[in-house]
């Protein structure tokens, strides 16, 4: 199969190395589209070395839009890829990536690299955890976020967007795209928003739809946050309430006041 000249460069202009930071991928002078399809290329050649994780982008000079960005993170998730930093000299791809939330800059991680090893030795206050992945943009329509484990999103997610994650999916924000907590099976996943009011939404094998609601202005202003949960065979929402008085079992708490306090809303 022959390339031209132009996808060669574009090829040779792109590069993803493993830093202290992380991955992070390198794409230098040419077209933009055809750095596009060279570092699908990449990343199609080993996708499973790729997915769930996550990447910082470092484009140096070059001015890129918000636009441009979305466009990137839409084809990093279909690799089941989510960027989180942009690292460039311009000033205004600098701008587009603080306006959706990406990080400008790789000190953050390093300071936290340096703090982790000043606590080697002592006492850990953080108990064990679970694979995560953390977004902070706007999800836009279109636009996807699979993880295998589970999925925080701080911002809104838009009608026409996707959030699938193998355990809980947290929204701070609105959430009114189409989600999917437990993909891998897992009943005992959850899904949480500050206005949860999704088309669709899916727990493992569960699936409920919108009534429609949402679109009422009276409905967001007098929302509270609330989780979705299975419970007794379909899904149902409960109010996210304080934890005081909550058992050791969060958990059997939630389907204790479930058992009295059914939401209406599926």
């Amino acid at each position: 199969m022959e390339h031209s000249g132009v996808e060669t460069i574009s090829r040779a202009h792109v590069s993803i190395k493993g830093t202290s930071d992380g991955l992070v991928i390198h794409l230098g002078p040419g077209d933009w589209n055809s750095l596009l399809i060279a570092l699908a290329e990449k990343l199609d050649r080993t996708p499973s070395f790729f997915r769930g994780g996550r990447v910082a982008l470092n484009v140096g000079p070059r001015q890129l839009t918000a636009s441009q960005l979305e466009t990137l993170g839409t084809l990093l998730s279909k690799f089941q890829v989510s960027l989180w930093a942009v690292l460039s000299d311009s000033v205004e791809t600098q701008r587009a990536a603080a306006e959706m939330g990406l990080e400008t800059s790789l000190a953050l991680s390093r300071t936290e690299h340096l703090i982790s090893e000043q606590l080697n030795g002592r006492e850990r206050v953080i108990a064990d955890g679970e694979p995560a992945i953390l977004v902070r943009r706007i999800v836009r329509s279109g636009q996807s976020v699979c993880h295998t484990g589970h999925v925080i999103i701080i911002g809104d997610v838009n009608p026409g967007a996707e959030i699938v994650a193998g355990g809980d999916i947290i929204v701070w924000g609105r959430l009114r795209g189409n989600v999917h907590a437990g993909s891998n099976g897992n009943e005992r996943a959850i899904v949480g928003a500050l206005v949860l009011a999704p088309m669709l939404l899916r727990i493992a094998g569960y699936v409920a739809r919108s009534p429609g609601r949402e679109d009422s202005e009276a409905y967001e202003q007098s929302v509270v946050p609330e989780v979705a949960f299975v419970h007794n065979g379909q899904i149902v929402a409960e109010p996210w309430r304080a934890t005081d008085g909550l058992y050791g079992d969060w958990r059997a708490d939630l389907l204790r006041r479930a058992a009295n306090t059914l939401s209406t809303w599926f």
